[in-house]
């Protein structure tokens, strides 16, 4: 099975599990990952995050099999038009 394969066959649960052991560095059983494991296990995550999640976020892989780096004004932007939130000054109320 090849890389992209494994990444488009990989469950939903197994992808939250392996973010999981990513952001706390053990496994579910508290088992440490290996510095190998870790390298492995965070490329899986991107690549998922990439191919099926189809996420732009920062610091992600696109689809294409490169990083995607946003600036911080392009942050803003996207934020600012995804925003839903109503902002008052306290001169309106």
């Amino acid at each position: 099975m090849n890389f992209n394969a494994l990444v488009q066959a990989m469950t939903p649960e197994t992808y939250e599990k392996l973010a999981q052991a990513v952001a706390t560095k053990r496994w579910e059983d508290g088992n440490l990952l290996s510095e190998a494991q870790l390298a492995h296990s965070l490329q899986l995550v991107m690549a998922y995050q990439a191919v099926v999640l189809k996420s732009e976020e920062l610091f992600t892989i696109g689809a294409d099999g490169q990083m995607i780096q946003k600036t911080k004004s392009e942050i803003q932007k996207q934020n600012e038009t995804q925003s839903s939130i109503a902002r008052f000054s306290h001169d309106d109320l």
